[in-house]
């Protein structure tokens, strides 16, 4: 085991900002620090980012959390890498510049060549080769978006002068001072590009979405060192880079989720529910996707996998755009304070439905409103609309997939709410376990770079680590729990109402 180093330092780059967490041996929060980055909407349905500067908050926040601890990369075993998954961007590989901003999970600016693949009969194809449906949350069409809107582009690629990845892949790039290009099976896997069978990128795929195979990444196991940081870029000497994982799937390794069946929610600004289902890729229920968990010590783990556009974000749109709330912890009492949702239902479609329901098509719908809707109502419908989408994949997973969940192991800063949480294991009927770190996807990669390192030794000795959370147990009884959730389900087909107005 590795005892001259003190910590991992863990990047957790996310859809809002990128946090720099330095871990202990006992897998705990010494410091974090948290820089936001800027969101673009250039367009209706486009959401980007720019990797530039998320790039410069990266290195900003590693300086200052090692100021602040009086540390050096001598105190550092590994560098570990968590990010939002299939957020995508091209760069140049020669001098290092993005093409353009990186296009977010949310974006929708390749929902017309997805309608245009699944008219043409491609949807078995793409199924069957990466577990996932053809949609714009995936990367492919957003890669393929931003390739066709610079004419230039094109022949840069085919001279092999450009790169693609991952938000991982880009800040891996930079780290080791342009020399290592990679990425990991849990972030290759939602690109649509990837075929989970063979564990190749797959070149039907890559030609479907018109891009070249020389701008990929090389993909490797999460608990391998992908390549050492560049001392012109960051640090005096080259400090290894390991545990590299998509957000979601380093959140099931934080959570411990190991064996099949055990599962996993995390709660950011959409939620990803997760479960691990062993080492062959199983069909996926209609709704639902097969994805790579983990690659780990040359094995692969799949998992069924269910992703919601909206969840916390739905709690910034209450404060920042409607400004009912000056803060996000502010929902726990408003929604308390209301006996019940008195038949308010919020659909938070803002940028379609995710899993199970896949409806690019949806918007957002407030009803069941009255001339007593307080804001209160507002508010606990909006905290209740989380549950429900939940609810929405567990069922799934259990009826169809044929999966018993046992608990749910929730993370992510909407599970401070214990409102949220009481409501979440009462719609389930299920235990609700909370872990006690907020940050379990930074702590699953480190666990990575951790193993990777020999700053622990096996899994036994991470499991080890893990403490007791909250639980939270049903107490709604099923009769309440089902008129709950059959109104949430005649709210959703209110807000898949597709209704032209001619003028």
């Amino acid at each position: 085991m590795n005892y001259s180093k003190r910590f991992i330092l863990a990047i957790d780059q996310s859809t809002s900002a990128t946090k720099v967490i330095l871990f202990n041996k006992n897998g705990k929060v010494v410091d974090r620090i948290t820089i936001a980055h800027e969101q673009y909407y250039p367009s209706p349905g486009f959401v980007e980012h720019d990797p530039v500067e998320i790039f410069t908050n990266t290195i900003q926040g590693i300086e200052k959390i090692l100021k602040a601890n009086n540390a050096s990369e001598e105190d550092l075993a590994s560098i570990a890498i968590t990010n939002q998954r299939e957020t995508a961007m091209i760069w140049d590989k020669h001098s290092g510049e993005p093409v353009a901003n990186a296009a977010v999970w949310q974006c929708q600016r390749g929902a017309e060549y997805c309608d245009e693949l699944k008219g043409k009969g491609f949807t078995p194809m793409v199924s069957e080769k990466t577990g996932l449906i053809i949609d714009p949350y995936f990367s492919a069409s957003k890669l393929r978006w931003l390739m066709n809107n610079k004419p230039e582009l094109k022949e840069k690629a085919a001279n092999s002068e450009l790169l693609l990845g991952t938000m991982d892949s880009w800040l891996l790039w930079k780290l080791t001072g342009g020399k290592v290009h990679a990425t990991d099976y849990s972030n290759a896997c939602r690109t649509l590009l990837f075929n989970i069978n063979t564990l190749e990128w797959d070149d039907e795929l890559i030609n479907l979405f018109d891009l070249e195979k020389s701008m990929f990444p090389e993909v490797k196991f999460s608990n391998e060192i992908f390549g050492y940081t560049e001392p012109s870029v960051i640090f005096d000497k080259p400090l290894p880079i390991s545990g590299l994982l998509g957000d979601s799937h380093a959140a099931l390794f934080g959570q411990n989720c190991f064996l099949p069946g055990m599962g996993k929610a995390t709660y950011g600004t959409g939620s990803s529910i997760m479960m691990n289902i062993g080492e062959e890729p199983i069909p996926s229920p209609e709704g639902l996707v097969t994805s790579i968990g983990y690659g780990l010590d040359k094995k692969i783990f799949y998992v069924y996998e269910g992703n919601i556009h909206c969840t916390g974000d739905t709690i910034n749109w209450l404060k920042n755009d409607l400004q009912l709330i000056n803060d996000a912890s502010e929902t726990e009492a408003l929604a308390c304070s209301v006996d019940n949702n008195n038949g308010v239902y919020l659909v938070p479609a803002f940028v379609g439905l995710g899993a199970p329901y896949w409806d690019n098509s949806a918007r957002a719908c407030l009803s069941g409103m009255a001339r007593n809707t307080k804001k209160a109502h507002v508010v606990r419908a909006a905290i209740e609309s989380i549950a429900y989408q939940v609810k929405d994949l567990i069922s799934l997973m259990e009826e169809k997939g044929e999966i018993q969940l046992q608990e749910l192991r929730v993370d992510g800063g909407p599970t401070k709410n214990s409102f949220l949480m009481q409501f979440q294991s009462d719609m389930l009927g299920r235990t609700v376990v909370r872990a006690e770190i907020e940050e379990v996807s930074a702590l699953g990669a480190t666990f990575m770079a951790g193993l990777a390192t020999g700053f622990w030794k096996d899994l036994d000795e991470i499991a080890s680590l893990r403490e007791s959370a909250l639980e939270y147990n049903p107490k709604l009884d099923s009769e309440n729990t089902k008129e709950l959730y059959s109104g949430w389900k005649k709210a959703v087909e209110r807000a898949r109402l597709k209704t032209k107005i001619k003028l």
